[in-house]
């Protein structure tokens, strides 16, 4: 039998069951619940007879169920905190540079209130549903927040998270490799690092010691040494929980951290689709078209290979730039050896406070350009758009490329 995934959302599968009076299990309507009403967003606010009243929308319902219901049934405080939270807001930006008069005695809302109302709770449910399905994804302990205040923009249609390179055929991201080293101490013996030439990224606290530009070599998974090894970092993933935000100054999406990051610390690394370069000059030329592209070169040792994250990607699809950036990008290689293919990995230039956003310089060695005009755009080095940089840092050089 051949079966293809469904694209209908639980809940609207929950609603035709619903709407048809069906049970089935497999999505949670059983013959006990299939009658169950509980309140999933509340629609609108009016005053009749002197009892207030709340449209409200039942979770698993069709809207043509939505009926109103006096306040004193309601038992969903945080629900009510958010509608008129989300009223307000409205209010308030309707009247900007004006004092907010909130009137207590409003006997119905305007339209234009209870569709924005109804868009936030859309969007707040959505946002809830894509940091559920993030955090599903991700293979490190750390959190993944989502959080947007600053307009009604939901999750992006488009993109997939993924933790490892995803590379396109005829690509071999690992090469085979078949033997590690053999050591009980790792800083201490003629570990990876050694045998290819390098010194040891790490220090003993497991913070980065070398300079930008020289690669990192972790142990691979047929080394002697354990999880503990302090060879082992970038391979274990993001230690910290982040937070994807919106930005309020047209960048688009950011990163901030929500936890305090000490200076030369693995922060995350950046991974998408492994592409041939003929095949990201031919994305990139379709990207500036759409306005946005995620185009990593790997440049390492040569040429021949991109990472695209337009579509495909982890949490550093998100990272914004910045002239005077606090993270920097490094070349690590574990289970693969080709100079062409390695990984790439984010580490902390200084100590970067909670709740700080994390950025990085577009342009740096083994970095990227962007050519987009909000915020998350990569493209190839080879530019045909200037774009206007908005970090709005003092050393801004004023364009991304």
């Amino acid at each position: 039998a051949w079966y293809v995934p469904c694209l209908a959302s639980l809940e609207t599968l929950q609603e035709l069951c619903r709407k048809e009076n069906l049970s089935c299990k497999s999505i949670g309507i059983t013959n006990r619940n299939l009658k169950s009403y509980e309140v999933e967003y509340l629609c609108d606010y009016k005053v009749d007879e002197g009892t207030e009243y709340y449209l409200v929308k039942w979770k698993g319902w069709p809207e043509s169920s939505n009926t109103w219901e006096p306040q004193k049934n309601l038992k969903c405080p945080l629900l009510l905190q958010n509608f008129l939270s989300d009223k307000n807001e409205y209010l308030s930006r309707m009247r900007e540079g004006k004092a907010l008069k909130v009137r207590n005695h409003v006997k119905a809302l305007k339209p234009a209130v209870a569709d924005y109302i109804v868009k936030k709770a859309k969007q707040r449910i959505a946002l809830q549903r894509w940091k559920e399905e993030l955090n599903r994804k991700k293979n490190h302990k750390a959190m993944i927040l989502v959080e947007n205040t600053v307009d009604l923009e939901g999750p992006p249609l488009d993109f997939y998270y993924i933790n490892e390179y995803k590379p396109a055929p005829g690509i071999n991201v690992i090469n085979g490799i078949t033997t590690g080293c053999e050591c009980t101490d790792c800083p201490a013996e003629k570990c990876c690092p050694k045998e290819a030439g390098f010194i040891l990224a790490y220090n003993k606290r497991k913070k980065l010691k070398i300079q930008p530009g020289l690669p990192i070599y972790e142990c691979n998974s047929f080394c002697r040494c354990g999880p503990d090894c302090p060879n082992r970092i970038v391979q274990k993933g993001t230690p910290y929980s982040l937070c994807i935000f919106r930005t309020n100054n047209g960048r688009g999406w950011g990163v901030k951290t929500l936890q305090k990051i000490k200076t030369n610390s693995f922060v995350m690394e950046y991974v998408g689709e492994v592409i041939t370069s003929e095949e990201a000059e031919r994305r990139g030329q379709l990207y500036d078209n759409q306005g946005n592209t995620y185009l990593f070169d790997l440049d390492y040792d040569s040429d021949e290979f991109t990472v695209d994250a337009a579509r495909y990607g982890n949490v550093s699809h998100f990272v914004n730039h910045s002239c005077d950036p606090n993270l920097q990008v490094f070349n690590v290689f574990i289970d693969n050896l080709d100079l062409r293919l390695p990984r790439i990995a984010l580490f902390s230039t200084r100590t970067i406070k909670a709740g700080e956003e994390l950025t990085f310089d577009y342009q740096m060695k083994g970095s990227i350009d962007l050519t987009a005009d909000s915020a998350d755009g990569l493209s190839p080095s080879k530019k045909r758009i200037r774009t206007v940089c908005k970090c709005g840092a003092v050393c801004c050089r004023g364009y991304l490329n």
